[in-house]
């Protein structure tokens, strides 16, 4: 088995796959790539045992004997590819040892090859119903989500992203109960409805291969009741969905929000940055005083005497109130939209506020909510 292949496409291709790679003692094997060559396309791919990706590339010169699969140790082949100019690499395999030679034009290089036999097989893609996503809204829709995601592993469902598909929108939903994001397009449909849970690592893996790339592209989305996988470009990710029933998001989302803040997104979080480093570092509270046009931030911690008060202006409506959030959480929302305003909808101190991006365009084909849970004041 022997195929020559350009050093930068190569190291792009494994790069890409890089992220689902795991060490695990009882399955050694899986921190190895495998490559199969058939004709003149090498197929590459990784696995942690419940993700799996894939990229195909099209090469100019191969020979194949015997074998026309091979393992090969990942981190090795990734670091020296890292660290080799822009030229053609000859990779070939020994038959009867799975050893491995390399040559490029700054010299030869042997690496310890195995017998892909024991690698894992893919998840199976049957009964499978489709959608297509643009890359850019996939990107989006993740990103503005996934950050909420429980970090508890007790809690497999919340520490994923919910997706649900109508004939009217596509929505994505993460939650850790202290915060919460929908996020839904409307340019994206189903002919059924159904829903299913991401796990968030190899979701996150899609997004980092798209965002990747500089070309926007199609992504088609194949789903059954176990198993989800994307199809782009040359790169194919398998993945199995988490087991179990997600939480009514919608139930935590309060209907009656009568006080409206609308102010300057940056100015807005400028100020969270300024004024959060005087919060206490346990509960990272600050203070949203409103009233008239002007809001005032503000965060103390009385152990060492920290202090910070801030004013913006701002259009409000509604009678005064004083509220305290987590700022970090704030911070992450806030970060996370791309409108030069955004509103806080409220209703009580001791209820969630709503962040919403304010959008001119009637026609915008997505629909950001955030949601955060106060935190008490300490003289409420």
């Amino acid at each position: 088995m022997k195929f020559i292949i350009n050093s930068q496409l190569f190291a792009k291709n494994l790069q890409s796959l890089s992220g689902v790679l795991t060490t695990n003692n009882n399955v050694p094997i899986i921190s190895c790539f495998h490559f199969h060559l058939e004709g003149n396309t090498l197929t590459a791919k990784a696995t942690d045992m419940e993700t799996t990706v894939t990229a195909s590339m099209e090469l100019e010169e191969v020979s194949i004997d015997s074998i026309n699969e091979v393992a090969v140790p990942a981190k090795t082949l990734l670091d020296i590819l890292k660290n080799l100019s822009d030229g053609p690499i000859t990779f070939s395999v020994d038959e009867s040892n799975y050893s491995i030679d390399m040559r490029a034009r700054e010299g030869k290089y042997a690496l310890p090859g195995q017998n892909p036999e024991t690698f894992p097989t893919m998840q199976e893609k049957s009964d499978t119903t489709s959608v297509v996503i643009s890359a850019s809204a996939l990107v989006n829709a993740i990103t503005k989500t996934s950050f909420a995601a429980s970090t508890d592993e007790m809690h497999q469902q919340m520490s994923g992203i919910y997706c649900e598909l109508t004939p009217e929108h596509t929505t994505f939903v993460a939650t850790d109960a202290h915060k919460l994001v929908r996020y839904r397009r409307l340019d994206v449909v189903s002919d059924e409805t159904k829903s299913f849970i991401f796990s968030r690592k190899p979701i996150n893996i899609v997004k980092n291969i798209l965002a990747g790339n500089k070309e926007e592209c199609d992504v088609t989305m194949e789903y059954n009741n176990t198993n989800v996988f994307f199809t782009f470009g040359n790169m194919f990710v398998a993945c199995r969905l988490v087991d179990g029933k997600y939480p009514d998001y919608d139930r935590a989302i309060p209907k009656e929000n009568p006080f409206r803040l609308t102010l300057d997104r940056a100015s807005f979080l400028n100020s969270l940055r300024r004024v959060s480093i005087f919060a206490n570092q346990t509960t990272h509270q600050v203070r949203l005083k409103t009233g008239g046009n002007e809001i005032v931030i503000s965060a103390e911690d009385m152990e060492i005497s920290n202090a910070a008060h801030e004013s913006l202006a701002c259009e409000y409506e509604g009678d005064p109130i004083e509220i305290g959030f987590n700022a970090r959480y704030l911070m992450e929302m806030v970060s996370n939209l791309d409108s030069e305003n955004i509103v806080l909808q409220m209703s009580h101190p001791s209820r969630a506020g709503l962040i919403t991006p304010l959008v001119d365009d009637e026609e915008s084909k997505e629909d950001v909510l955030m949601l955060v849970m106060p935190v008490m004041l300490a003289n409420s």
